[in-house]
């Protein structure tokens, strides 16, 4: 179950550590997500994009993290600006919930199978945005959803995260599953990434005792 914590005196609402609150609103989008990075997998998360919101719940699923996404936008022209905008407002929630980045392991790696496909996903929550998208998706279409909008997705959230990510399509054929896999495998390197390791305390992951963009 996903919490926050009310302030009455500040009229605010204060999140307890390692989670994060955050509201983005547009002339084109309004959305709203609250993210725990100690959760167990439970995700609510309505788009107003079916296929995204699928893969928004395999980031729960197998990351392991608690999510809601709350999105509403100009659909009625096409799903572009709220894919992107989810993975901005997505991308700042993991940035703020991670804060310093002190005592976590940083680094995440996986290589996720979904029947004939294969992807391989690195990242680093290196304070250095940079994304390098490997994919070759062979259909414009999953469903109603635009294919392209899978780049488009994590480069937003790349640069509002601070993450470098690494995206690698080792085999695959159909267009479902190489988008599944690739949200699998990102989602357990970012459970790997942001586990607090026990040998670092509360040290900041990095020979310069700071991360920083």
């Amino acid at each position: 179950m996903l919490s926050s914590i009310e302030s009455p005196s500040l009229g605010i609402t204060e999140c307890p550590p390692r989670q994060a609150i955050v509201h983005r609103k547009t002339g084109e989008t309004d959305v709203h997500v609250h993210l725990n990075l100690d959760g167990s997998g439970q995700g609510r998360n309505n788009t107003g994009i079916p296929f995204l919101d699928h893969m928004l719940d395999q980031l729960c699923s197998h990351g392991l993290v608690d999510l809601q996404v709350q999105a509403k936008g100009d659909l009625h022209i096409d799903d572009h600006h709220t894919n992107e905008d989810v993975g901005i407002t997505l991308g700042q929630a993991l940035d703020q919930s991670l804060g310093d980045r002190r005592g976590i392991y940083r680094f995440g790696h996986f290589v996720a199978p979904l029947d004939e496909s294969l992807v391989q996903v690195a990242l680093d929550f290196s304070g250095r945005p940079h994304l390098s998208y490997g994919l070759q998706i062979p259909s414009d279409r999953v469903g109603t959803y635009d294919t392209q909008l899978v780049r488009e997705f994590f480069v937003a959230l790349v640069n509002h995260s601070r993450m470098t990510l690494h995206i690698r399509q080792l085999d695959g054929l159909n267009s479902h599953h190489i988008i599944e896999a690739t949200f699998k495998a990102f989602a357990r390197s970012l459970r790997m990434a942001i586990a607090l390791d026990p040998r670092r305390s509360q040290q900041i992951p990095s020979s310069k005792g700071v991360i920083q963009a």
